[in-house]
């Protein structure tokens, strides 16, 4: 008895061994051994560490394993941050310090999927497939790491890329607090152009948002605005005690200029005094209290453009390409080209050139183009742009913009943001339509502020009065009565006219060069008419 209880022992053990083809496949058939393979690179794909418990390092695969587990209960997080509290995962991604443990374990996740992926395989032993099989395994091994720890490896690169770029455009700092309500935030398009002393911000535009809904408001300011008034309290009130009001020396777009190059001290210890001058003054032009502001630097408009890939918008009017101003005096060489009407796709020098274009027309017509291509900037940020453009996009938006809001806060103005494309937007221009043609150069700012208010806080809408009671027998009309018999005519739809097919660019080009402003002025009238494309 004694010899042969090994013997038993022994043998009740080897039929165990032999016949547990997913840890031991040298007893197994080819195609058990086939089937195998696939399960475990499916085990790895779906629950990494699964593999190596069945089959493997079970030591190895429990760490695995709980990494898993860990990484699945912080996504469930962030799908219920998403659906009850969308801004506290927003702030958590823009947030400098969180983004950055964000790519730091992306990354480590991608190492350790592709060690576990590697594992796996030397699990399966290739050796023991048929060749045919071999090279598909092996293959599949190599296309699941790419597609696996290369998304993870690139979502990382494109956080940093917008870690990068926030913490280079916006700032370290407390956070906003809405007044009454509301965020406004001054936005302006500068241009340093070889002609000029510094940069002036030929775009002038406030948003205003609230706080709450994310209902936005923009109230347009002309380039020419003249003798703006500062909010109480400013320190420019000290320099220009009757407002800015020199004349044409003193229109709104010089005094970021004015106030860099000659009186910085002014603001001391503020990054851009010329935009804190700006936010003065739009705040005392408007009647608000301006929090923040956005500098988008037109030189380098047209790199955020072709890092887009391009913008398409529906031109209503041609819209020329000035030629230089030769001689400083305002009067160009005839246009370089034109942009045509109808639905195109613009590059980065003819969309910059689309939005900064202003001979023979109105400045209110090239307000009117420069909201166009905003709108239609934001209309195609889509998912996919911004998953395969995001890095040239960050990179560009961070050579191209300035702020001073708070990069900690940038998760709820995001918030907010998504929140507007629930309303329309509410516009006003300090001009034409909404104001007279010489408004800008004698304004009246009671009625500003008045119009101003209207427009943040709209009057409820009134309900429609009950109808009246109607008298059966005075439903039908008499037999005899001629105006009764008259058929109704219905309401014709009107569409926007088309161009004139006889305005080509060769025939605008020959009035520029026989200097006939009258006709070019009303021709391209409708230059600013425009829409996303």
């Amino acid at each position: 008895m004694s010899f042969s209880s090994p013997k038993v022992s022994q043998a009740s053990n080897r039929p165990a061994v032999l016949t547990n083809p997913v840890r031991y496949p040298e007893s197994a058939s080819a195609p058990m051994r086939s089937k195998r393979a696939w399960f475990l690179l499916l085990l790895t794909l779906f629950v990494p560490g699964s593999a190596q418990i069945v089959a493997g390092n079970r030591r190895l695969g429990r760490h695995a394993l709980r990494v898993t587990f860990t990484i699945w209960a912080l996504a469930i997080v962030a799908v219920v941050l998403a659906l009850v509290h969308r801004e506290t995962l927003l702030n958590l991604f823009t947030n400098p310090w969180t983004s950055l443990l964000v790519i730091v374990a992306m990354l480590a996740v991608a190492v350790g999927w592709a060690i576990i992926f590697l594992n796996t395989l030397k699990i399966i032993k290739p050796g023991l497939l048929a060749p045919g099989m071999r090279a598909m395994v092996s293959g599949a091994v190599a296309v699941l790491m790419v597609l696996t720890c290369g998304t993870l490896g690139y979502g990382a690169l494109m956080i940093n890329s917008g870690r990068n770029a926030i913490t280079s455009i916006f700032q370290a700092g407390p956070d906003m607090k809405p007044v009454d309500g509301r965020y406004n935030f001054l936005i302006m398009g500068g241009d340093a152009g070889e002609d000029r002393s510094g940069r002036r911000p030929d775009s002038i535009m406030v948003m205003s948002v609230d706080a709450k809904t994310g209902q936005a408001a923009t109230i347009s300011i002309p380039r020419n605005f003249q003798n703006a008034q500062f909010t109480e309290g400013s320190p420019l009130w000290g320099i220009y005690p009757e407002g800015y009001d020199c004349g044409d020396n003193c229109i709104i777009n010089f005094l970021y200029t004015d106030v860099t190059n000659n009186h910085p001290d002014l603001y001391p210890g503020v990054q851009d005094p010329g935009a804190a001058a700006m936010m003065d003054a739009a705040g005392g032009i408007l009647g608000l209290k301006i929090q923040g502001y956005v500098l988008v630097d037109m030189a380098g408009f047209s790199q955020l453009i072709d890092a887009m890939g391009g913008v398409t918008i529906n031109a209503g009017g041609w819209v020329p390409l000035s030629g230089d101003d030769v001689n400083g005096t305002g009067d160009h060489l005839p246009p370089t080209g034109w942009i045509a009407p109808g639905v195109q796709k613009l590059d980065g020098y003819h969309a910059l050139w689309y939005a900064r274009s202003r001979e023979w027309v109105l400045d209110y017509s090239r307000s009117q183009r420069q909201q166009c291509i905003q709108a239609a900037m934001l209309a195609q940020m889509d998912p996919s742009t911004v998953f395969t453009k995001f890095s040239a996009i960050a990179d560009a938006g961070s050579k191209v913009m300035e702020s001073d809001l708070p990069a900690g806060q940038l998760g709820s103005f995001v918030s907010l943001a998504l929140k507007s494309k629930n309303f329309g937007l509410s516009r006003l221009t300090l001009g034409p339509p909404d104001f007279e043609e010489n408004f800008s150069t004698y304004p009246d700012f009671d009625l500003i502020h008045s119009r101003v208010k209207a427009l943040l806080n709209p009057a409820p809408a009134a309900e429609p009065p009950a109808p009246a009671p109607v008298d059966p027998a005075a439903e039908a009309p008499a037999a005899e009565d001629p105006v009764a018999e008259a058929p109704v005519e219905a309401p014709v739809a009107t569409t926007p006219a088309a161009p004139d097919p006889e305005i080509t660019a060769e025939y605008l080009q020959q009035l520029a060069i026989n200097g006939d402003a009258a006709t070019l002025t009303m021709l391209l009238a409708n230059n600013g008419s425009c829409s996303p494309g």
